[in-house]
C-alpha cells in the first residue's frame, strides 16, 4: 500500500476518533464515492467528496476497494495502511489456527521459552502459564480468557518479556481498574531483574517509564497522550479486564480503547469473563483484538444457536486456563432463602405495584427499567434504602427491640419509621453469620449493591462489637481499610459492592467466607468478585464458604434465574462446566444496573405477576 505520484483518486485514513475510516475523493470521483460507500453496511457521506466508514466494516470487507475505478491512485494514511496489513496477516494466521485439530500443537518447549524469556525475566511459572504464553506467542494480539485468580498479570508480562528480549517491543501500556494497579505494580518488580520503572497515569509524566498504568475512566481525556506515548517508542497495550469495554466502539471505554490498538505493535486482552452478557460481548472483545476478524468469526460461530461446536470453533483463538487446572479446593456454596417481614413485604408489593404502570409504558426504555429494577432490588433488601438520608452515604439508622407496627399512615411514611419496626432479614442474617465466623476466628467479605446499604450493615457490626472496614467509591483511603482487613487481627469483616472491589485484588490469603446481601444482574462483576477469595495461592485445606441471600418471591428469585442463564451460557462457549456449576447454587438447607433484552423482560414478567 504504497503512497502513489500525482493526485490520489481516493485518500483512507482514520477519523477524529480512530473509531472510523474517514475517505476522500477529488470532485471528479464524488459518484464514484458514493457508489462504493453503499456497498458498505456503515456507509455514511460526510459532503459530496469525503465518507465515513465503521473501522470493522472497512476491514471485514476490504475486498470491495477492488471495485475502486483508480486503484493506481489510492493513498493510504500509515498508521490504517499498518492496521490493514496487520489485520490480514492475523486472519490467515487466526484460520489456519482454527483449522488445526490440536490448538496445543507447536507449544514451545520450556526451554526453548525459558531462552526467549530472556535473562532479565526472574520469576517462576506455572505450567499453564507457560501454556498459555507460547499459545498466545503463535498470534501477533491474543486473548487470555483465564479464570481469575489463574495469574494473568504474569503471563501478560512474559509475553512482554519475550518482545523486550526480541527487541519488537520497549514500552508497555497498561489499562486496566484501579484496584488491578497493585498486581500489576508487584508484578512488574517481581518478574524482572532489575524491575520495570513504571508510572500511574494520575501521578503525572514519566519520561524513563517504560511500564505506563492507566485505568479505563482515565483513557478518553488523556487520549492525544497516550496516542503519543504508544507512537514513541515499539509498544505492546494491555487491556486488563477487558469485559469493561465489551460495548465496543458505542461505549466511552470501548471507542478510547479501538482508537489506541492500531498503535499498539501487539494487543492483548485479559479477562476472566468475556462473555458476561452473551455473544455481543464476545463480538467486541475480539474485535478489538483483530479488527475485521473478531467479530465475524464470534457471530459465525454462535450462529447456530450449538454452543458445543462454538466453543470448538473459537478455542484457537483464545488461551484459557479452568479452575481444575488451578487444583484449588472446592467451594462451598449455597443461596440462604429469607421471608420478608409483614411491613417490609408490603411496602414490596406496594412499590412493585407503583413501577408496574410506567415500566409498561416505558418498555422500550432501558434506562428508566434499569432504575426500576434497582428500586426492586432495594426494596427486597431495605425499603428504608429509597428514601433520601442527609447524603447518599448516611447509614439506615436501626432502634431495637422492634415495636407494634401502628395502624394507618402512609406508605411513605411506612417507608421512613420502618427502621423502628423491623430489621431487614437479610441484615439479621448476614451479622449473625459474621459475628459466628468471628468467634471462630475466621474474617468474613460481605458484599452488597448499595452504598448507604453498605455504610447500614457497618454500622450494625460496629453495636455488635464488630468494627467493619469498608470500601466503596466514595472512600478516601481504601488501601489503608484493605490493609485493615489484611492484618488487624481485630477487623474481622470487610463490607464492599462489586463495582468498587470486584476485580484485581486478592484477600485468600486471609478470608475464606464471602456472603453476598444481595445481586444485580451483571453476572461479570458476580464472577470476579467470587474469585477475590477463591484463587492461585490458595492453601489446600482451605475451606471457601458463599452465602447468597434471596428474598422469596421478589426480584431476587428473577436475578437468580437470569445470573443462572448467562454463566450457562458463558460456560458452554468457554468449554468450562465449572462456570455453570457457580452459577447453580444449592440451596441452603431449611432452618441493576446492566440489564440486556432478556433481563428486562424477565422484570416485566415479574411485574406483571403482583
Amino acid at each position: 500500500m504504497t503512497v502513489p505520484a500525482g493526485e490520489p483518486s481516493l485518500r483512507l485514513g482514520f477519523d477524529v476518533s480512530r473509531t472510523k475510516a474517514e475517505l476522500r475523493v477529488p470532485e471528479k470521483h464524488r459518484s464514484d464515492l458514493v457508489q462504493l460507500v453503499a456497498r458498505f453496511r456503515t456507509g455514511r457521506q460526510l459532503g459530496p467528496t469525503s465518507a465515513l466508514l465503521d473501522l470493522e466494516d472497512l476491514l471485514s470487507g476490504i475486498n470491495t476497494l477492488g471495485s475502486w475505478p483508480a486503484p493506481e491512485g489510492v493513498q493510504w494514511d500509515p498508521d490504517l495502511s499498518a492496521l490493514v496489513v496487520s489485520s490480514l496477516q492475523d486472519a490467515e494466521t487466526a484460520e489456519k489456527q482454527l483449522g488445526s485439530p490440536d490448538t496445543d500443537a507447536g507449544l514451545l518447549v520450556r526451554e526453548e521459552l525459558d531462552v526467549l524469556l530472556g535473562p532479565c525475566w526472574s520469576a517462576p511459572l506455572t505450567e499453564f502459564q507457560r501454556r498459555d504464553i507460547s499459545k498466545l506467542l503463535a498470534l501477533r494480539h491474543g486473548a487470555n480468557f483465564s479464570v481469575p485468580g489463574a495469574g494473568k498479570t504474569r503471563a501478560a508480562l512474559g509475553l512482554y518479556a519475550v518482545m523486550r528480549n526480541k527487541g519488537e517491543a520497549r514500552r508497555l501500556l497498561v489499562v486496566s481498574p484501579k484496584s488491578a494497579y497493585e498486581s500489576w505494580i508487584f508484578e512488574s518488580g517481581a518478574c524482572f531483574s532489575p524491575g520495570l520503572r513504571y508510572c500511574k497515569m494520575e501521578s503525572g509524566e514519566d519520561a524513563h517509564a517504560e511500564v505506563l498504568i492507566a485505568n479505563y475512566e482515565r483513557l478518553d481525556r488523556n487520549l492525544v497522550y497516550l496516542a503519543s506515548w504508544l507512537r514513541e517508542e515499539p509498544s505492546m497495550l494491555i487491556l486488563d479486564e477487558a469485559h469493561r469495554m465489551k460495548l465496543g466502539a458505542k461505549g466511552t471505554y470501548g471507542a478510547a480503547c479501538m482508537a489506541l490498538g492500531p498503535l499498539a505493535k501487539r494487543r492483548l486482552i485479559l479477562t476472566g469473563t468475556p462473555a458476561p452478557n452473551g455473544a455481543k460481548d464476545l463480538e467486541n472483545l475480539l474485535g478489538f483484538v483483530w479488527p475485521g476478524h473478531g467479530q465475524r468469526v464470534v457471530t459465525q460461530a454462535v450462529a447456530g444457536g450449538d454452543l458445543g461446536h462454538a466453543s470448538a470453533v473459537l478455542r484457537p483463538l483464545f488461551t484459557r486456563t479452568t479452575k481444575q487446572e488451578l487444583g484449588l479446593p472446592p467451594v462451598r456454596a449455597h443461596i440462604k432463602r429469607v421471608d420478608l417481614p409483614p411491613l417490609h413485604d408490603e411496602i414490596y408489593r406496594a412499590l412493585v405495584g407503583d413501577l408496574s404502570a410506567r415500566a409498561e409504558a416505558a418498555s422500550d426504555d432501558f434506562a428508566a427499567l434499569g432504575k426500576s429494577a434497582l428500586r426492586m432490588l432495594m426494596a427486597a433488601t431495605n425499603p428504608a434504602l429509597l428514601l433520601e438520608g442527609t447524603s447518599k452515604h448516611e447509614p439506615v439508622e436501626y432502634r431495637l427491640p422492634p415495636l407494634e407496627i401502628p395502624e394507618g399512615g402512609s406508605l411513605y411514611q411506612l417507608l421512613w419509621d420502618l427502621p423502628d419496626y423491623e430489621l431487614s432479614p437479610k441484615y439479621r442474617e448476614a451479622v449473625s453469620i459474621v459475628t459466628a465466623n468471628a468467634v471462630r476466628g475466621r474474617k468474613t467479605l460481605v458484599w452488597t449493591t448499595f452504598v448507604r446499604s453498605l455504610t447500614s450493615l457497618a454500622k450494625l457490626l460496629e453495636n455488635e462489637g464488630c468494627p467493619a472496614a469498608v470500601v466503596y467509591g466514595g472512600t478516601p483511603n481504601r488501601e489503608e481499610e484493605i490493609r485493615r482487613f489484611r492484618e488487624d487481627p481485630d477487623c474481622m469483616v470487610l463490607i464492599s459492592n462489586p463495582a468498587t472491589l470486584g476485580e484485581g485484588i486478592s484477600l485468600h490469603q486471609v478470608c475464606h467466607d464471602a456472603v453476598y446481601v444481595d445481586r444485580d444482574f451483571m453476572a461479570g462483576r458476580y464472577l470476579q468478585s467470587l474469585d477475590r477469595i477463591h484463587r492461585l495461592g490458595l492453601a489446600e485445606d482451605a475451606e471457601t464458604r458463599i452465602t447468597v441471600f434471596s428474598a422469596r418471591d421478589t426480584i431476587d428469585e428473577v436475578v437468580e434465574v437470569r445470573l443462572k442463564d448467562k454463566l450457562e451460557f458463558m460456560s458452554k462457549v468457554l468449554d468450562d462446566p465449572a462456570v455453570q456449576q457457580l452459577g447453580d447454587l444449592q440451596d441452603a438447607p431449611t432452618g441493576i444496573g446492566g440489564l440486556d433484552s432478556a433481563d428486562v423482560r424477565a422484570v416485566l414478567k415479574h411485574i406483571g405477576k403482583r
